[in-house]
């Protein structure tokens, strides 16, 4: 059926079309195209406003999920203003903006009999729909959208945080609070890391009333470290990742990773990556590399104690208890084997080779296998405990820094007098001079053990966390002396450290974690070394050395010409509120 323009002039009145616009109108108390523009505002406001806190979380690490009563009033805003746009986007919305005017639609006066008549001029504020005489037919009422229900919330300690679980999750959680469900269970029971976490931190804060807002939880594979890196985790620490360097080391050019919260510490070792730069790079030497292990044992007497201690240091019977130990592995290699008595009690230590593995485990279970094999010749054997301390694993221990443990490295450099002035803003006598008296005699009448050195731990522990080693192992790796030498008639520096205890490992433990596999990645040690077995560990130890010497260089200089203070009332003092930072 064909639709003819009627002129204005000649257009007469319809009396259903008169009482349809009459009762639009008072449906509508504004005209449409105002309701139109006010739901066009409101929802790019909250578009934009919804991204703006969005942004703001991902900047802070806040799970994207957990969201305030305004961002949940903004997304029921946003959801309205969508569904009505949807619904008059293209129809009467587009015609109010390119409305044409009135003359556009005079034409001729053709009336066919069953045509369908415009009858008034545009600028009503009526649907186009409704500007037609459509009484012969029906209009059914257009459905509304049904709200949907949401899922059960739980409100978090935190006023402003909404956790949302279900009835399920609801029920584990009061049974974990109520102590009927061990909260250690909870990854064997859903098979679930994630939930488990989630069902586990809601359970705690609960209990204690305290709030953990401010800990991320989303963002974190739980599955990685099921079994091997953290039992009954409810979150992760971040720690903020810098990069020292580039340090050339043997002629090769690194990028060391450094997790830590203190300020200067990144710029102070990059400050003398700089230096060794500049001055033709360092030099590294791998002394040894054997993990311990030292069980300790009992006799009736100290006689038999001493023969077994003759036993295990003859020559001959170190073959067939290599064999034994070797069993335990493909990678580990016993290599010696000291005892130590006292009284009827007999220490053990065991130095093995474990591949690119830092190796406790690896030379426990090769510990053990010996112990096995000589309880058939010392039945009378009783084993106290498979670690005696005489290893010694995490304590400050002079068996460690004569006999080493790990790996044993010495890192030298020689520092151009050019670079000592215009890098290091000091000179070489000032240098040697506060070596001496500081890391030397000022040690020594502390009674160190291990710690000639001015920040060795600093270094040693930032590389740690962001590779995936133990950081407790910084205790014994961190033993150090620093040494420095005025060279060349006093013009240049030569300064060295000497580590002889530094435990690393390129595979297992926190190592395979996917933030800590990327820093590995960045030195080139990620892995196994699968043609030369050991060697990234072995790499990886002479690059921690290194940085402790860039690390060492630095921060002596800062001590020599008086800038200790003032950089680090620069650099690691804040203005920020760090309550509201953090929240």
């Amino acid at each position: 059926m064909e639709v003819r323009r009627r002129s204005i002039a000649a257009a007469k009145p319809v009396h259903s079309k008169t009482i349809e616009e009459e009762e639009t109108h008072a449906q509508l108390p504004l005209p449409l195209y105002i309701i139109n523009a006010l739901f066009f505002t409101l929802f790019f406001t909250v578009v934009y406003y919804l991204l703006s806190r969005w942004r703001e979380k991902i900047r802070n690490s806040t799970p994207l999920h957990v969201v305030t009563l305004s961002e949940m009033v903004a997304i029921v805003a946003f959801v309205a203003s969508c569904i009505y746009l949807l619904g008059f986007f293209g129809i009467d919305f587009v015609q109010s903006i390119l409305r044409p005017s009135a003359d556009v639609w005079a034409s001729e006066d053709l009336e066919e009999e069953d045509s369908h008549v415009i009858i008034k001029d545009d600028s009503r504020n009526l649907p186009c729909g409704q500007a037609l005489d459509c009484s012969h037919v029906m209009t059914l009422p257009q459905p509304q959208p049904q709200p949907q229900p949401l899922p059960s919330l739980i409100i978090d300690h935190d006023p402003n945080t909404l956790t949302f679980t279900t009835e399920e999750d609801e029920e584990m959680i009061k049974s974990v609070v109520d102590g009927t469900t061990p909260s250690y269970s909870l990854e064997s029971k859903l098979g679930d890391c994630r939930r488990a976490a989630a069902i586990r931190r809601e359970a705690l804060q609960r209990s204690t009333g305290k709030s953990l807002h401010g800990l991320p939880l989303e963002g974190f594979d739980y599955g990685s470290i099921l079994g091997q890196c953290c039992e009954m985790p409810v979150g992760y620490v971040q720690i903020p990742v810098g990069i020292a360097g580039p340090l050339l080391l043997d002629g090769r050019e690194y990028s060391v990773p450094m997790a830590t919260t203190e300020g200067c510490l990144v710029a102070s070792a990059n400050r003398g990556c700089k230096a060794i730069h500049l001055s033709g790079g360092a030099t590294s030497v791998l002394l040894k590399d054997g993990m311990t292990r030292a069980p300790v044992v009992r006799f009736g007497s100290a006689k038999r104690a001493a023969e077994l201690k003759l036993f295990l240091e003859n020559p001959v019977n170190f073959d067939p208890l290599s064999m034994v130990f070797n069993k335990s592995s493909r990678f580990a290699r016993l290599q010696t084997i000291k005892c130590a008595i006292a009284g009827k009690n007999l220490y053990l230590r065991f130095t093995c080779s474990t591949g690119d593995a830092m190796g406790m485990n690896m030379v426990s279970k090769g510990v053990q296998n010996v112990l096995d094999f000589l309880q058939a010749e010392f039945p009378d054997m009783d084993v106290i405990g498979i670690s005696g301390n005489f290893c010694s694993d995490k304590k400050p221990a002079a068996v460690n820094w004569i006999e080493g443990r790990g790996k044993s490295v010495v890192c030298e450099a020689i520092i151009k007098g050019d670079v000592v002035r215009k890098v290091l803003k000091t000179n070489v006598d000032a240098l040697v001079e506060l070596n001496m008296l500081k890391n030397l005699t000022g040690s020594a009448m502390a009674g160190a053990l291990g710690g000639f050195n001015a920040h060795a731990s600093n270094i040693v522990t930032a590389v740690y966390i962001a590779t995936g080693q133990d950081p407790a192992q910084n205790v014994e790796s961190s033993h150090c002396i620093t040494m420095m030498e005025a060279i060349n008639d006093g013009k240049d520096l030569h300064v060295s450290v000497t580590m002889p205890s530094i435990e690393v490992g390129t595979v297992g433990g926190g190592t395979q974690l996917a933030s800590q596999s990327a820093c590995l990645n960045l030195l080139g040690v990620k892995g196994a070394n699968k043609e030369s077995p050991g060697a990234n560990s072995r790499l990886l130890a002479t690059i921690v050395a290194g940085s402790v010497l860039a690390g060492e260089l630095s921060l002596m200089s800062a001590l020599a010409a008086g800038q200790l203070v003032k950089s680090h009332m620069k650099y690691n003092r804040s203005s920020k509120d760090v309550t509201k930072a953090s929240s």
